[in-house]
């Protein structure tokens, strides 16, 4: 196996767990969020982040293209558009649209993972966007895959909240 197919393959997995905890969300639970602490995201806002927080990243990593409009840097842009309160994130308005979302940004993922090239996985570098130390291609990329990883735990926190009936398997996909 080589690191475009373990890319591939961890993110494969990765989208088919989120998609089943995404498919025991309830609709009527989409504005729920915890009742303590402060800014959270509520299910609604979750289930979105989920649906740009791997694929549109590795698309960033691999072609430059972060989806700004013309003309805006990263470096322009105030901290606060880098990473606005929980209050101004984007929400899906059902669990459907969620899915389809989903869907597509895993079709984009595994586009530009395929579009990568082996060779450029570790001899390429840079950093991200947002700051951070240097990595290789093969490292942003990963850590796309454990940022999706990273919200689906939080979704599955959010169920078992809820009184939802979800355990160990739920989470790993088992």
């Amino acid at each position: 196996m080589n690191l475009t197919e373990l890319l591939k393959a961890e993110a494969e997995f990765m989208y088919a767990t989120t998609e089943k905890l995404f498919t025991l969300v309830d609709n009527d639970k989409l504005g729920w969020k915890p009742a303590t602490g402060s800014n959270w995201m509520t299910v609604a806002q979750v289930l979105h982040h989920c649906t740009n927080s791997c694929g549109a990243g590795i698309k960033g990593f691999v072609s430059g293209d972060w989806g700004l409009p013309p003309g805006t840097k990263f470096d322009d842009m105030p901290p606060e558009a880098m990473l606005p309160p929980a209050e101004k994130l984007p929400a899906v308005k059902s669990v459907d649209e969620a899915l389809k979302l989903l869907a597509e940004d895993k079709k984009t993922a595994m586009k530009f993972l395929s579009e990568a090239g082996e060779a450029n996985l570790l001899s390429k570098t840079s950093t991200a966007p947002w700051g951070g130390p240097k990595a290789t291609l093969f490292q942003h990329l990963s850590h796309m895959i454990g940022h999706l990883g990273q919200h689906k735990g939080q979704l599955f926190y959010y169920l078992k909240l809820q009184g939802k009936k979800v355990s160990t398997q739920e989470l790993w996909g088992m």
